[in-house]
Formats: structure tokens, C-alpha cells, sequence
């Protein structure tokens, strides 16, 4: 009896176990028939309606004219001592009630275009989400392209011609490369399950809420109703910052209680020290730098919390209160170039102003060129965050990249998620395509370098490096981006390169980085733009066009609009010779002719170079390329341990890199409402954060542009910023927090320490 016993009770677990195994399965199943993510499955539908229209005369008409108007507003602000920049955000909310008017009032007779077949419908019927999507995706085309910045930095710093025909040529080659690199790399970077670009998934929540009609429960909002709710509390509220109490953005309590101490004040400062104790009530102090913390995976939150401590709170104190390369000499937190002596490095004494080039001479009586110590670790992070993002993703996603090329060189798609097989209704496009786009834009840009007089100082084979790179970082960064929301694009290694290779030649060095590092971005920025098409089952012949469409419209608007300013506006950007009162300082330019001067006209091997200041930041090449190889080694070692797979170094390493210009505060009111939200949140209330939350975000961010652009446009474009009081500046009142604490050591405002 106990044996029949025994033999039933096991044969009751073998049939637990069964059952146990048969859900499991069930739920793998359905996670394939869906998603794999579970964010993805949480927000983007699982149906689609082949039938709708969608490059439609509304689509171009709204998304065109959209384009081109954001181009040229954001263009001619950048030229202002405010720039403003209206997102497609904006466009996104405004498209569709404009769009169901269209829909309401048009006719529907279809017109025939003379001379061939085609015909269309000006109203092929109700105003669709899809319409909405390319819509959408045309505004967002209007980015500011960088190769104009370099053109503005020629005419407006250097006071050097250009040939126009030059300038234009490069504004459009370069945007037009990145989107033949993305298109390129769509197969595993867009139809992968696993790259799912967290970011994307904000605005996939505000077009159902905006389009999907959706019944009330009892006690509850609709997402459109909640929708609506954050963008006029989030209005309402940014007046504060923006206008009546823009020190609210920082708030550092410490330097408020400690006003004479130079040392509370570093340590409290939220803008100018460690930020300890401060914090911030803008939206923008939040998103600013980093993005919405409500798209960030809590992984990648925890990861990059561990950087940000480790770096800002155990590193830097311990350099600079041990005197670490000289660190008292400067501030403890800024991104400014300084003398021997602490002072503001004056670059007119290193730089020949007949010829732009690097002065020796004058350089050896000046001084060396140093970075306060936070910032030149800042620079060896960055290093490590390079090295670091091409070891993890050959280690960790090396082989899946693989597969996929394999599958998509025979024309194979294994991915097999509910998305892709739903994509597959529609006719996909060529790769031949893409690659003519890519190889046309090659042969144009080396046109553009080595034709016309040799004006960008670039020659052709340097052309070609600067392609070379950038395509060798698209799909490391793309991957890190893809899976954390975070990725830092490898700036410093472009420049580096150029340095060495065109030592005195600032031009060479803007354009070697429009080609390497920009193309790179406007890469990126595509395929973020076809992740959202195929979450929103668009044809891709459709996303095709519109982007090609959009590019080309929003490069040559933003190039017409920039050499109107350059050739009409008296001394642009020259705040030495406009009249009192005039917006047209080029704020927003200063950062890349400084740029210039310091990896073009100088050269990286005056600070970087083995006889350097700063030579061994180098060694973080090797440290940042190790890292996620132990890493590696160690899941392996322990696969049943799967936290040790979330440990990212790139993420740890590129914690800090943000700043500057990212301050502490920034990094702490990210960190701390994205943990709120997608960790703490998630895990206690998931059904209200899927309803709930990306809709939250996008509500923050429509009403902190939409308030932004009304109080310039209306009052302080005129001048007035607000009422004058001690709130009305736009700082931490941590005055003390930039002095230098070496002794001896005297700067304006600061005290001097013996």
C-alpha cells in the first residue's frame, strides 16, 4: 500500500511537472507569437488593416509643408542667443485635427496627372493613423543638419569663403549617407524582435491614444483623456520655470545654508559641484540631456545609477582632494580649457590669424592647454565607453548579428514575431535601393572634397576613412541604443583621428566628423524612424519615400535659410561688432568653433599625445575593451546567475560622459523618476504603467515645447524674461562652486586660498 502510495504521489508530481512544463510552453508561444519583449507586447497592437491609405495628398501636403516649416524656424533660430527648437512633437498633435478637416471638406473626385496614368484622390477617405504616422516622420525629418554648422563656423568665425555649390553638396550628401547605412542594416536592426528601441515605444502609446477609440472603465481615464490632462497640467505648469522661477530647474539647499564656504558650495551644487542634496522641478532639467527616463529600461537605469555614483561620488572627490593632476587649480565640475595658472585658456595666443593655423611659437610662450581633472577622466571614460560598446556587442550579440546577416544575404527572416509576419503583406524594398543611395552619396562627397579648389582641406582618401568609421560604429551603437535606450556615439574617436592624421587644419577636421560621426547620428535617427513604421505597419516603399522625400525637402531648406542669414545678416555671429541688443550671437555655434580649435587647429597629441598632460587617459582604450569580456566570461561561468547578464559595461562607463554639459541634477532627477516609474512602478502597478505611462511622457514633453515656443514668440523675443526678482536666474546661486581651491590661485569672484 505505501509502494501504491509512493507510485501515486510521484506519478501526481511527474503530472504537476507536466502541466507546469505545457504552460511554460504555452507562454514561450505566445511570447513569440507576439513579442518577445514584454514592453513591446504591453504597448504596440497585434492587428492591422491592410487598406488603409497612406502616402495620400494629405500625407504630402501636411507632412511637407510640416517639414519645411520646421526647417526653416529651427534654422533661423539657432542663429539667435536663444535658439528654440520646435520638435515634430509639436506636429504630431497638431497634424490631426488639421488632417480630419482635410477629411471633412475636400473633394473625393480622383484627378488624373497630365501626361501619364496616375491618378489620386485629394480625400481618399477618413483621416488614418497611419497617414498620421508619415506624417509625422516627414516633420521629423527637419533635424538641423551638422554639416551647416560647419558651413555657419567657416563664413561666420573664420571669416572664409565657400562655394555655395560646395556647401550645399555637403548638407545633402551627408544626411543622404546615413539613411543609405540605416536602410542598409534594416534587416537585423528593424525586423529583429530583440532590437526594440524603448524610445519608440512613446510614440506608438500617443498615436493609440490619439486614434483608437477606447471605452471608459469605471474610475478610470481613457489614454486620451489622461493624455490630454498631462499636456495642460504640463503647460501650465513649465510658466514657472520658463518664465516666473527659472531657478527651479536647480534647487541646491546646501549652497543656500553654506554661502561662504567654497567647499559646501562645490559639494552642493547641483550645476557647478556634486550635487549633492539638489534637485530639479522642470521637465526639461529631466529629459534635457538623457532623454525621457519613462523610455529607459530599469536595467539600463540600475547600470547607469552604478556609473554615475562610482564616477561622481568616489572618483572625482578623491582626484580632486588628493590634488590629482593638479585638480585644485580648476573647478571641481566645468568643461572649460585652462592656462598654467587657472585662467581661462586664451586661444587668440596659440592660433595664427592670418593662416587659421596652430601658432608653435606662441604656444611655447603661452602655455600648455589643461582640462579641470573631472573632465580630461570625463575624456578617458569616453574612450573606454568606445572600446567598451565593440567588445560587448561582439561578445553578447555577436553571434544573433551574424545570423541575421546570414539569413538576410540568402533572404531569410527567422525572427518570425507577430510584427514581421504582419509586415510581410507588404512588397518589401530593394536593397539595391539602399546601397544606390549609399554609393551615389560616396562619389558625391568625394566630389565635394576634392573638387572646387580643395576648400574643405579634406582629401579624398580622408573621405573615405571618415565613412570607413562611421559605418563601423552603426551597428554597435544601433544595438546599444536598441536594447537600453542608451548609447553614446564616438565622438572623441573621430575626432582623435582627424587630429592626428590633419594636425593645424580645422576644416578638414569639420568635415572628416560631418562624414564620420554625423552620418553616424542621421543613421541612427532613420532607423529609430523605420522601428516606429513597423510597429505601425507602414509599407516600407511608403516610409521609403517619405523619408527620402522629407531629407531632401528639409537639407535644402535648412541650407537656403542658413546662406540667407550668413550673407545677409551684418557681422553675424561676431559679438564683438553687432550693435547692443542684437539676438544674432550664434550661441549654439560656439561650441564647434571651439571644437575646431582645440582638435583641428591644436591637435589631440598637445594634450593626448605619450609627451601630453593627459596621456594615460589612453590606457582606458584597454580597460573599456576588457570590461565586458570578464563580464562575458563570468555569465558563462555562472549561466544560472541571469543578473550577471544585465551588468553592461558600456552603460557603467558612459554614465558620466553626459557631462558636461549634463550637470548632477540632470543625471539625479532622471535617475530617480525613471526608477520611480519603470522599476519600483512596474513591478507593483504593471496594468496602470502600460495604460499609462509613455502617454505621461509624451504629455510632458507637448506641453513643455508648446509652452516654451508661446512665451518667446510672444514675450520674450521682445526682450522681457520674466519679472525681476532673485528667482528670475537661471542658476543654482552656488556662486563659490567654480573656484579653484590651490593656493595662490586668483579668479574673479573667489577667494584666495594660502
Amino acid at each position: 500500500m505505501e509502494k501504491a502510495k509512493d507510485d501515486q504521489m510521484d506519478y501526481s508530481k511527474e503530472m504537476d511537472n507536466a502541466k507546469d512544463q505545457i504552460e511554460n510552453a504555452k507562454g514561450v508561444e505566445e511570447e513569440i507569437n507576439d513579442s518577445p519583449i514584454e514592453q513591446v507586447r504591453l504597448t504596440v497592437p497585434i492587428k492591422d488593416d491592410p487598406t488603409l491609405p497612406t502616402l495620400t495628398f494629405r500625407t504630402w501636403v501636411l507632412g511637407a509643408t510640416s517639414c519645411a516649416l520646421l526647417s526653416f524656424v529651427n534654422r533661423f533660430f539657432d542663429y539667435r542667443q536663444n535658439p528654440i527648437g520646435i520638435s515634430s512633437l509639436c506636429v504630431q498633435i497638431a497634424a490631426l485635427p488639421i488632417g480630419k478637416l482635410m477629411a471633412a471638406t475636400l473633394p473625393t473626385k480622383s484627378i488624373r496627372i497630365p501626361g501619364i496614368k496616375w491618378t489620386f484622390s485629394l480625400n481618399p477617405g477618413p483621416f488614418n493613423m497611419k497617414e498620421h504616422v508619415l506624417i509625422t516622420i516627414l516633420a521629423h525629418s527637419a533635424g538641423s543638419p551638422y554639416a551647416l554648422a560647419a558651413v555657419s563656423v567657416v563664413k561666420a568665425f573664420y571669416h572664409r569663403g565657400i562655394n555655395p555649390l560646395v556647401a550645399m553638396l555637403l548638407t545633402q550628401t551627408s544626411q543622404l549617407m546615413g539613411y543609405g547605412c540605416a536602410g542598409v542594416l534594416m534587416k537585423f536592426l528593424v525586423d529583429n524582435p530583440y532590437m526594440w528601441w524603448p524610445s519608440t515605444l512613446l510614440d506608438v502609446s500617443l498615436y493609440r491614444a490619439l486614434h483608437e477609440d477606447e471605452v471608459r472603465s469605471k474610475g478610470q481615464l481613457t489614454r486620451l483623456q489622461f493624455f490630454l490632462i498631462a499636456l495642460i497640467s504640463s503647460f501650465a505648469y513649465a510658466v514657472i520655470p520658463n518664465y516666473f522661477f527659472p531657478s527651479i530647474s536647480v534647487l541646491s539647499f546646501v549652497c543656500w545654508i553654506w554661502k561662504d564656504s567654497v567647499t559646501a558650495q562645490q559639494i552642493g551644487s547641483g550645476r557647478f559641484g556634486l550635487g549633492i542634496g539638489s534637485f530639479g522641478l522642470d521637465w526639461s532639467t529631466i529629459a534635457g540631456y538623457t532623454g525621457s527616463p519613462f523610455a529607459t529600461p530599469g536595467s539600463t537605469l540600475l547600470n547607469f545609477m552604478a556609473g554615475f555614483i562610482v564616477v561622481v561620488y568616489i572618483m572625482n572627490p578623491v582626484l580632486y582632494w588628493n590634488n590629482i593632476m593638479g585638480a585644485k587649480k580648476f573647478p571641481i565640475f566645468t568643461s572649460h580649457l585652462f592656462d598654467s595658472d587657472g585662467q581661462i585658456y586664451n586661444i587668440s595666443r596659440v592660433l595664427d590669424a592670418k593662416t587659421f593655423s596652430f601658432n608653435q611659437q606662441g604656444y611655447d610662450e603661452y602655455s600648455p592647454i589643461y582640462l579641470s581633472t573631472f573632465y580630461a577622466f570625463c575624456y578617458g571614460l569616453r574612450f573606454a565607453a568606445c572600446s567598451s560598446t565593440l567588445t560587448y556587442v561582439a561578445f553578447f550579440h555577436g553571434s544573433t548579428i551574424l545570423r541575421h546577416y546570414k539569413d538576410a544575404f540568402h533572404g531569410k527572416n527567422q525572427s518570425g514575431d507577430v510584427h514581421n509576419r504582419l509586415m510581410k503583406k507588404y512588397e518589401r524594398v530593394p536593397q539595391w535601393w539602399f546601397l544606390s543611395i549609399l554609393v551615389s552619396m560616396i562619389i558625391l562627397s568625394v566630389i565635394t572634397c576634392s573638387g572646387f579648389g580643395e576648400q574643405l582641406q579634406l582629401p579624398y582618401w580622408g573621405l573615405i576613412l571618415a565613412c570607413g568609421m562611421g559605418m563601423i560604429f552603426i551597428i554597435p551603437v544601433s544595438v546599444m541604443v536598441a536594447t537600453t535606450n542608451q548609447g553614446r556615439l564616438p565622438a572623441e574617436i573621430h575626432e582623435l583621428m582627424v587630429g592626428y592624421l590633419f594636425p593645424g587644419k580645422p576644416l578638414a577636421s569639420l568635415t572628416y566628423k560631418v562624414y564620420s560621426y554625423i552620418s553616424l547620428a542621421h543613421a541612427v535617427e532613420f532607423i529609430v524612424d523605420f522601428k516606429i513604421a513597423h510597429y505601425m505597419k507602414i509599407p516600407p516603399k511608403s516610409i521609403f519615400f517619405t523619408q527620402v522625400g522629407g531629407t531632401v525637402i528639409s537639407s535644402t531648406v535648412n541650407f537656403f535659410t542658413a546662406w540667407w542669414l550668413l550673407t545677409s545678416v551684418p557681422n553675424i555671429c561676431d559679438q564683438s561688432k553687432l550693435p547692443k541688443g542684437s539676438p544674432w550671437t550664434c550661441a549654439s555655434y560656439n561650441t564647434f568653433y571651439d571644437s575646431t580649435l582645440v582638435w583641428g587647429v591644436m591637435g589631440p597629441g598637445k594634450m593626448f599625445a605619450p609627451h601630453g598632460q593627459y596621456s594615460k587617459m589612453y590606457y582606458f582604450f584597454i580597460f573599456g575593451a576588457i570590461a565586458p569580456i570578464l563580464v562575458w566570461v563570468v555569465s558563462r561561468k555562472f549561466p544560472k546567475k541571469k543578473w550577471i547578464k544585465l551588468i553592461c559595461p558600456p552603460l557603467i562607463l558612459s554614465a558620466a560622459t553626459h557631462m558636461p554639459p549634463a550637470t548632477p541634477v540632470n543625471i539625479w532627477s532622471w535617475l530617480t523618476l525613471g526608477i520611480l516609474f519603470n522599476i519600483i512602478l512596474y513591478r507593483k502597478y504593471k496594468a496602470w504603467w502600460a495604460r499609462y505611462t509613455y502617454i505621461l511622457s509624451a504629455g510632458l514633453d507637448a506641453g513643455t515645447a508648446f509652452v516654451g515656443i508661446l512665451l518667446y514668440l510672444a514675450i520674450q523675443s521682445r526682450g522681457t524674461y520674466g519679472p525681476s526678482w532673485w528667482g528670475l536666474e537661471f542658476s543654482d546661486h552656488c556662486p563659490l562652486a567654480h573656484c579653484p581651491t590651490a593656493p595662490g590661485i586668483e579668479v574673479q569672484g573667489c577667494p584666495i586660498f594660502h
